[in-house]
């Protein structure tokens, strides 16, 4: 039986780390050869998660063709955001929380997309759906997944779905979502070891928006201060990724996880209009963003208006 990959989006966060894991473990049980692998090194915050589940982390490639055909795509689906071969490769399924986009297979396929803050919540339901019973570590993933992409609730991605999932995930684990929830949080924002050029591709996702070339890149943290403290460092490097990959725009994100806002540097040609988006002033490529804590639902939408 030919071995089918389950891969996460590029530069992967913990829900797409844990999504391909999940997934793959049930397609096995239903049958399927396959075997998740990821686009680029584990943050702290997902090896936090792995360790803690005693998972190691997935096979690391950069394309897919040299082991297989047929792959499954988890947490995204823009091909920008996928392992460089794709359009070399048979799409089998997808399943994901994002809007769709820059998307098209030749073949019929399974595609599952919910308006839920977490990946996980939807593979949940198809465990559900196919009665596979879910093992405590894979629950354990599972939750820290949308517990990542929540960031545990707070996030206004969050539905009920993914807290009622969490829950059910949870007594499953056998861990108490709040402190285990925190641990992996605070996990994620050690950041201290990280060159300006890790932070900034950490978690990095590209979009194309009416021919604009944007980056919009997220980190997650409990004090600004530590970050902007190295804010000339950053800069120098998002005008060098901007020069180097002909960018419109490279945004730079800093959330701070316990008070629910975030910091935004930004560096190229579209500025402007990253302040209409925002309805704010750059100082010093700096600007504060009250509230402001999803990528998916708050960044991307405000500057797909300001550039529309």
């Amino acid at each position: 039986m030919n071995k089918i990959l389950v891969i996460g989006h590029l530069n992967p966060d913990t829900d797409s780390i844990t999504s391909a894991i999940s997934f793959s473990f049930l397609q096995n049980q239903l049958g399927k050869n396959t075997e998740a692998v990821a686009l680029g090194e584990c943050n702290e915050e997902t090896l936090f998660a792995l360790n803690y589940f005693k998972f190691d982390a997935p096979r690391i490639i950069d394309r897919a063709s040299n082991d297989t055909k047929d792959v499954m795509l988890v947490d995204h689906n823009e091909f920008q955001q996928a392992v460089s071969d794709i359009s070399e490769l048979n799409i089998l399924a997808v399943i994901d929380h994002h809007r769709i986009a820059n998307f098209q297979t030749a073949s019929p396929l399974y595609y599952r997309a919910e308006a839920v803050g977490c990946t996980q919540t939807i593979i949940l339901k198809i465990f559900k759906e196919n009665s596979i019973a879910i093992p405590k570590n894979i629950a354990g993933l599972m939750l820290s997944g949308i517990i990542s992409d929540t960031l545990l609730f707070k996030s206004p991605t969050c539905t009920e779905e993914d807290v009622r999932a969490a829950k059910e995930l949870s007594s499953i684990a056998e861990v108490d979502i709040n402190s285990y929830g925190l641990d992996l949080l605070k996990a994620g924002t050690n950041l201290s070891n990280k060159t300006a050029e890790q932070l900034i591709h950490l978690d990095a996702k590209s979009f194309e928006v009416h021919g604009k070339k944007i980056v919009v890149s997220q980190v997650n943290a409990i004090d600004f201060s530590d970050i902007l403290s190295r804010k000339n460092e950053i800069l120098d490097v998002l005008n060098h990724t901007i020069s180097e990959s002909s960018l419109d725009l490279f945004v730079f994100v800093i959330t701070n996880i316990l008070e629910g806002d975030s910091k935004m540097i930004s560096a190229g040609s579209l500025i402007n209009e990253c302040e209409k988006a925002f309805n704010t002033k750059f100082i010093d490529n700096e600007a504060f963003l009250k509230g402001v804590v999803s990528r998916k639902k708050q960044i991307i939408p405000s500057l797909m208006d300001a550039l529309s």
